[in-house]
């Protein structure tokens, strides 16, 4: 956590400014104290009233705006600072960092200050990928500014591709990191399953869902931004795993099964928020099937292991999270997998619901817990999803450390 800790956010004109505020908002959340500079272009994005509201300090935007008698408020706020963050960072800023230009307060305070640096860059893909702009990035790191690259994705303009604004859990996350604080999950070894599994019906095909791996992601990036070791056993993901995770990619439920078992125990907490397939062909044809000549196709099916149930059977003292994904009200569901693979909290939630299903970035779930609590989560990002998740989880580890 940055309880307390000094935290000069700049913000500076692009059009990703806007997520600044979430991020300005998970610091707080975390306990840090957090002061706000912005460029003269970041406030065409987003007002100053926003981030001195949520701030609680005033915005700095003024080379020239303090009094005489008092101190100077960009060397006052470049000392006082236990680190920087730049988010989003333009390739102007970078530029202008990298030359060590001090033309409007937000340089000035860069050049000023003595505190780690940590830039979080945010452009569209072709000056992103620009010689001068890789330059510019490469001549920071050597000076020790630490980076969160850009992600991919949608941008501006209606353009995708890498610029994309790292995910304020990753930039916490960072900030954590530089600034030694310790989370709630730290010492902790965290075990997490994701994504689907594919069961193959011969070389070519293969059964499988709709999954995509985003809850599961999102919850081993949220784990270990809370200090913990995180273990990522996930399935065929479009999606790069968080960064800071070991990742262990599998394709079959055995194989899921045979990495869950090789970790399980050293974890504390697992948490299978995996798709694992319920039924595979049992016995995959060895050449592919050939539609030639043939009617209907008849798939024999068996199940495959359960292996909640399993590690329920043999929990051991560390805490298990399931999942149920359901259609209709997931309630009875939920409650019928904590009572039959002993498990300590299961996150139930309606695919059909609008926002909640399958490969989109939100959900909405309830979190059921062995005691009989219910704790409804609203629709919010998964990455929302994954800390309300958390919370629960942080909780019963302290009660159970106590009794």
């Amino acid at each position: 956590m940055l309880a307390n800790r000094r935290v000069l956010l700049v913000v500076s004109g692009g059009i990703a400014a806007y997520k600044a505020v979430e991020l300005l908002r998970l610091l707080k959340k975390d306990g840090a104290d957090v002061t706000v500079a912005m460029t003269a272009n970041a406030k065409r994005f987003v007002g100053a009233a926003t981030f001195q509201a949520l701030s609680g300090h005033p915005v700095a935007d003024d080379l020239w705006a303090f009094s005489p008698g008092l101190p100077i408020e960009h060397l006052a706020l470049a000392r006082g600072a236990e680190l920087v963050i730049v988010a989003p960072a333009t390739a102007n800023l970078l530029a202008r960092m990298a030359a060590g230009i001090a033309d409007d307060l937000a340089a000035t305070l860069l050049l000023a200050a003595t505190a780690p640096v940590l830039v979080a860059p945010a452009m569209n893909t072709h000056m992103l990928e620009h010689p001068a702009t890789r330059a510019n990035l490469a001549t920071l790191a050597a000076r020790g500014v630490q980076v969160v690259p850009a992600e991919s994705g949608p941008l501006a303009a209606e353009e995708a591709g890498p610029g994309r604004l790292a995910a304020v859990e990753t930039i916490l996350g960072r900030a954590r990191e530089l600034l030694g604080a310790r989370g709630d999950l730290a010492g902790r070894r965290v075990l997490v399953t994701a994504g689907p599994t594919r069961e193959a019906i011969d070389p070519v095909r293969y059964l499988s869902n709709r999954s995509s791996g985003r809850m599961g992601l999102a919850v081993a990036a949220a784990a270990h931004r809370r200090g913990a070791e995180v273990t990522l056993v996930h399935g065929p993901i479009a999606l790069a795993p968080p960064a800071g995770v070991r990742a262990v990619p599998v394709v079959s439920a055995e194989e899921m099964r045979a990495a869950v078992r090789a970790h399980i125990d050293a974890a504390d907490v697992v948490v299978m928020a995996a798709a694992v397939a319920d039924f595979r062909p049992a016995a995959p044809a060895a050449e592919k099937i050939k539609k030639a000549g043939r009617g209907r196709l008849v798939l024999d099916l068996e199940p495959t292991a359960d292996i909640l149930a399993e590690i329920g059977a043999a929990a051991r003292g560390r805490l298990l999270v399931g999942f149920a994904a359901e259609t209709g009200d997931p309630a009875a569901a939920a409650e019928h997998k904590l009572r039959e693979k002993n498990l300590d909290l299961v996150v139930a939630n309606d695919v059909t619901l609008p926002g909640a299903g399958f490969d989109v970035e939100t959900n909405q779930v309830e979190i059921f817990a062995r005691d009989g609590r219910r704790v409804a989560v609203p629709l919010a990002s998964k990455a929302a999803v994954a800390d309300r998740i958390l919370d629960e989880v942080a909780a019963l580890l302290a009660r159970r450390d106590t009794t």
